[in-house]
């Protein structure tokens, strides 16, 4: 069952499709069809340009990373660019498949970018469905060095001070120095019998890397020598069948001050404290997304694309909007006074915080939009399934 679903969700799986799949598999999900808005706020794309082959139908998260003056983005087939983030025009290109072909992809023959783009440590860290993990000049785009981890890429490498950490698809996080590749050590986690397609991404504080796990849990593992600090349960699986039990945490676990935010498939959003894993609050959601927070708001899509707000210091919900149900929402982000998420059909759409009303919208990608938005300086950049990487703008 799990080799099949993962399957069916390679080839191109919705993320509305595998809630139905992964809940009920006799329940239809009608998706909401857009509706005319009173608009109050009216973006336009400032600038775009297309980036190789895009993502096509295929299961990625990969997003634009935005730093030292540059725009970094990727494509599935293995095609890197950096772009001048005041101009626009290319300062390097990279063809991975061509470089790798002969060696790392030996095997595979196919590199399947689908970890990345992440900036830092003036590098730039890629990964994919092959295991191929590869730091890149950030200033030149020449390879620093590459490695292979043990199993499948799927989320944002997580750089710390001396390492880099990937969560594989086979239940491990591995740590690799950040200077030459080697690896450090590997921490091994047993997966459940069935789990979501894709991995979460660590989050870095104080010398851990903070997890969240297949099987429902935020775990902290010390930078330098792979053990567990603490470990705790953001939710408990439960019921008589391997869907009913799934419980992935699939989100990068948010960081706030001494609190730290997480939510799980089929199960919770939970507050806990950062040092111990306690938690302070729990209320019932279910997602894969990643949080976003302004103020004392925390923003949550949850796995049926209704979108939330809730107030982190104690958890009670300040307003809903189930207008974009079954959407294939993205991950929100904030801008300003609004939260920003793309759907399925290429549109963003920004919703007012306070309020909850979808107050804009504006189409990028009419093959669609699937990755959390990128916001920098009151800049919305986001990657499209087509290879659009557009940035958006707010008069």
């Amino acid at each position: 069952m799990k080799s099949l679903c993962k399957t069916l969700l390679a080839a191109g799986l919705s993320v509305a499709m595998l809630s139905a799949c992964s809940s009920n598999d006799n329940e239809e999900e009608v998706v909401t069809e857009l509706t005319e808005i009173q608009a109050t706020v009216f973006p336009t794309v400032d600038w775009n340009v297309n980036v190789g082959g895009g993502v096509g139908d295929y299961y990625s998260q990969l997003k634009p990373a935005i730093r030292y003056g540059h725009i970094y983005a990727a494509d599935r087939n293995g095609e890197v660019v950096a772009f001048d983030q005041e101009t626009g025009k290319v300062a390097w290109r990279k063809d991975l498949a061509a470089e790798f072909k002969d060696s790392a992809l030996a095997k595979t023959k196919d590199i399947r970018i689908a970890a990345g783009v992440t900036a830092g440590r003036n590098k730039v860290f890629i990964g994919g469905e092959s295991g191929l993990l590869v730091a890149l000049d950030a200033k030149t785009g020449e390879t620093i060095w590459s490695t292979v981890a043990s199993g499948e890429l799927l989320s944002l490498p997580t750089v710390s001070e001396d390492s880099v950490g990937v969560h594989t698809s086979d239940g491990n996080f591995e740590a690799f120095d950040i200077d030459d590749g080697t690896k450090q050590w590997t921490h091994e986690m047993q997966l459940p019998n069935l789990t979501l397609r894709g991995t979460s991404s660590a989050a870095y504080d104080s010398g851990g890397f903070f997890l969240g796990t297949a099987d429902g849990k935020i775990a902290v593992i010390v930078k330098n020598n792979g053990q567990v600090a603490w470990e705790q349960a953001v939710f408990t699986p439960t019921g008589g069948n391997e869907f009913t039990r799934m419980a992935d945490v699939d989100m990068t676990p948010l960081i706030l001050g001494d609190n730290l935010y997480a939510v799980s498939y089929n199960g919770n959003l939970v507050s806990m404290e950062l040092r111990t894993g306690r938690v302070v609050w729990t209320r019932k959601y279910s997602s894969f997304n990643e949080l976003a927070t302004a103020g004392v708001g925390l923003y949550l899509v949850d796995d049926h694309s209704r979108v939330y707000s809730v107030d982190r210091r104690n958890g009670l919900e300040l307003w809903s909007n189930s207008t974009l149900m079954n959407r294939s929402l993205t991950s929100p982000a904030v801008i300003g006074s609004y939260i920003v998420v793309g759907d399925f059909e290429g549109y963003l759409h920004f919703i007012d915080r306070s309020t909850g009303e979808v107050a804009g919208r504006i189409e990028v990608d009419s093959d669609g939009l699937f990755s959390q938005p990128v916001v920098v300086d009151d800049k919305v950049y986001v990657q499209g399934r087509s290879g659009k990487l557009a940035t958006v703008v707010l008069p």
